[in-house]
């Protein structure tokens, strides 16, 4: 059985979807590497990929957008989004709130009735707008509902001392400290045995 696009791992340019919310895996399309901040949005078509493995897809209509419109869009979008959620994560007063407002303005849509896969009438939204606000719209919902609905004590960063991903603790016990064990907590790991096996 195949994964979705959304359950394979992601390429080497690819940024990670390991922050278990929209809005968190919008901030993880920044990362940093051997302490050089890594940008993964480099084209309206990285931004395209990023949207489509979240399950964003352009609506089915004749206006494509524009690729260096899109890509400035969305990099406004990640840097006002990175800096609401630092603001509530810090307890501070939000600022630019206005701003989100005008991504979330332009994310027009509309209830559509339609038969699922099994033949149940299912009611979903299609998007009404323009194509980079259809397209830009869910990840501002998203960072809007992150604002107003989650509990910001799971709102986390990796604990790595190198990492600055961001997730969301679902877990059980919300005791996660890692982006991805697999990543960072193995490198703690490591770095932990290299310490003691050396006498530090």
């Amino acid at each position: 059985m195949s994964k979705s696009v959304a359950e394979q791992e992601p390429g080497p340019d690819e940024a990670p979807m390991l922050g278990d919310h929209l809005a968190l895996d919008l901030l993880n399309t920044e990362a940093r590497s051997d302490g050089v901040v890594l940008e993964y949005w480099h084209s309206g078509e990285d931004v395209l990929r990023w949207l489509a493995r979240q399950g964003i897809v352009p609506a089915s209509s004749s206006e494509q957008p524009e690729h260096g419109k899109l890509l400035a869009q969305a990099i406004a979008l990640r840097k006002l989004a990175r800096r609401l959620i630092d603001q509530r994560k810090e307890g501070a007063a939000l600022g630019d709130i206005d701003g989100l407002n005008v991504f979330l303005n332009a994310h027009l849509s509309a209830p559509q009735l339609a038969h699922d896969g099994e033949g149940k009438l299912v009611l979903h939204r299609i998007a009404r707008g323009d194509a980079i606000g259809a397209l830009l719209g869910p990840v501002a919902e998203a960072v809007a509902a992150l604002l107003v609905e989650c509990d910001f004590a799971l709102v986390r960063q990796c604990e790595h001392p190198e990492c600055i991903l961001w997730f969301y603790d679902r877990t059980k016990a919300h005791k996660r400290r890692w982006c991805s064990m697999a990543v960072c907590g193995n490198r703690y790991k490591a770095a932990q045995f290299r310490k003691r096996s050396n006498g530090v």
